[in-house]
């Protein structure tokens, strides 16, 4: 904002009368005119009396300059209050820029799921795509997920969403578990129970007990993923808690097909579970309940105990849940490994299902 006032006595002290300086260069008296309502600024030079009158210098007047007077205290303080709020506004700009929204959801005493754009970044700017920098980052937000059931026992993984502990994963993970057990990155563990699941997008939502102040990843926007970006991936491959692998975005939209049998889901020990890819089984059968979604192909490594784990973007964003791998053995997980071919459950899909699963789950 702009503003232009005079302050009051600001010509005062220099000329108690407005025309002062006129009169004193007046060399005959003249008719007074009329007083301009619209007063001229001082001049730079205060007209002093003529020096050395009768010394010889022809009586002269010399022109000294007037020394700036300091701005009013008031005319600082009209401004301070601007800056401060501009200065405020700032700061507060750069917090949230610089991917700090968890910090704030905390401040604020919130348990929300903390949400951005894939152009916020979760770590440092200049360290954006740096693998280092994305696992201190993340890793912490990822956790290990041991379900029992009568079949036995499934290793997976999980993304901490809320730091009250809510945490989603896949719901083949989870699926007829009488007991769940989650161990953070600081090796602690906690029971959890099951909230929701959506066996139609393989989903499931935990929560644990009695836990508070838990890192909640950011969920990224997968609309804006192409294929080429830099991703890392972060799971408990064969119980192998907070590995971390890398790659790239090798495809969008694959139709990928999982069972939604429970049988089948829980049917292999070490996590491995049955998927469908372009008319082909991997590891076991799928059965004769399955359901299809949309996966982002990647070649970050995943091995059986990456399901549920982080799909991470450059810029430390959660935008897949990974789901299923291609593995050459159809047979049993034991012979299972990764060879480039894994797939992620969209971020977007995710969140768009989170009411359905907090509500107790898709009914099958």
């Amino acid at each position: 904002m702009t503003e232009s006032f005079r302050r009051e006595g600001e010509y005062d002290s220099a000329y108690p009368h407005p025309h002062q300086g006129a009169q004193q260069h007046a060399s005959t008296p003249a008719t007074p005119s009329p007083v301009n309502p619209e007063w001229p600024p001082p001049p730079a030079y205060r007209p002093l009396t003529a020096q050395g009158a009768g010394d010889g210098d022809g009586g002269t007047a010399l022109l000294t300059p007037v020394a700036a007077e300091p701005a009013p205290r008031a005319r600082r303080q009209r401004t301070r209050g601007p800056l401060g709020l501009l200065a405020a506004v700032a700061i507060v700009a750069a917090a949230i820029g610089g991917g700090t929204a968890y910090g704030i959801q905390e401040l604020t005493g919130k348990n929300e799921v903390v949400s951005s754009s894939t152009t916020t970044s979760v770590v440092p700017t200049a360290k954006t795509g740096s693998v280092a920098a994305i696992a201190a980052a993340v890793s912490p937000s990822v956790v290990e997920v041991q379900a029992t059931s009568n079949s036995g026992q499934s290793t997976g993984s999980g993304v901490i969403i809320t730091s009250g502990g809510e945490i989603v994963t896949n719901n083949h993970v989870v699926a007829g578990a009488s007991s769940v057990k989650v161990r953070t990155s600081t090796g602690k563990t906690y029971t959890a129970q099951v909230v929701g699941t959506d066996s139609k997008k393989d989903l499931a939502l935990i929560k644990v007990q009695g836990a508070s102040g838990l890192k909640a990843a950011t969920l990224g926007n997968s609309a804006g993923v192409r294929v080429g970006d830099t991703v890392v991936a972060i799971g408990s491959p064969e119980g192998l808690s907070g590995t971390v692998t890398s790659g790239i975005v090798s495809a969008l939209d694959r139709d990928v097909t999982v069972s939604t049998d429970e049988g089948q889901q829980q049917q292999q020990q070490g996590g491995g579970w049955p998927f469908e890819f372009g008319g082909r089984q991997f590891n076991g059968d799928t059965g004769s309940s399955t359901t299809t979604y949309k996966a982002i192909q990647t070649d970050a490594s995943l091995n059986p105990g990456n399901s549920g784990g982080a799909l991470i973007d450059a810029g430390g964003n959660i935008i897949g849940i990974n789901s299923a791998m291609y593995s050459a053995s159809s047979s049993s997980s034991s012979d299972a490994g990764s060879i480039g071919l894994g797939f992620a459950i969209p971020i977007n899909t995710v969140k768009s299902d989170l009411a359905t699963l907090r509500a107790g789950g898709a009914d099958d």
